[in-house]
C-alpha cells in the first residue's frame, strides 16, 4: 500500500498524538501549585506533518471549460498559541490556569471520541464489504 491513504494508520497516530496531549495537560493540572511551573502543551504541528507526510499531493483539475480552477493549499504546520506572558501568574510563579487546561482536556478528550467513532465506522464498512451487502 505504499503511496496510497492509509485511514486507519492516520486514524492510529492521531489517537496516540491525543493521549500523549492528555498526559502532558494533565501533568500540567498536577503542576498547578508547584511555584514557577510553567505550562506545557505539544505542537500540534507535528501531527499536521505527519499526516502530510502519509497523504499524497492532490493537484485539482478542470475537466470542463465552466469549471472554475481550483487550488491546492499547502500551508505550514498550525503553530502553537503561546502568549509571550501569562494572562494570570500566581505569586509563586505558577502560570497553569485550570479553567483553560480543563478546556484542552474536555477539546482532547471530544476529539478522542471523533476518532474513536471515526475508526469504528470505517470498520463496520469493512465488515459490511466482506459480509456481501446488507
Amino acid at each position: 500500500m505504499e503511496g496510497k491513504f492509509n485511514i486507519f494508520a492516520v486514524l492510529s497516530k492521531r489517537m496516540d498524538w491525543l493521549s500523549q496531549r492528555q498526559k502532558v495537560l494533565a501533568d500540567n493540572i498536577a503542576n498547578a501549585d508547584t511555584p514557577n511551573f510553567q505550562p506545557r502543551d505539544l505542537n500540534p504541528g507535528e501531527f499536521h506533518r505527519i499526516l502530510r507526510n502519509q497523504t499524497p499531493a492532490v493537484n485539482p483539475r478542470v475537466t470542463h471549460a465552466a469549471h472554475l480552477q481550483g487550488t491546492a493549499l499547502r500551508g505550514g504546520p498550525a503553530r502553537v498559541e503561546r502568549q509571550a506572558k501569562p494572562w494570570e501568574t500566581s505569586p509563586s510563579g505558577n502560570a497553569v490556569i485550570i479553567e483553560e487546561q480543563l478546556i484542552k482536556v474536555a477539546k482532547t478528550q471530544s476529539d478522542y471520541e471523533t476518532m474513536v467513532n471515526l475508526y469504528r465506522k470505517h470498520m463496520d464498512m469493512f465488515r459490511t464489504a466482506l459480509r456481501g451487502g446488507g
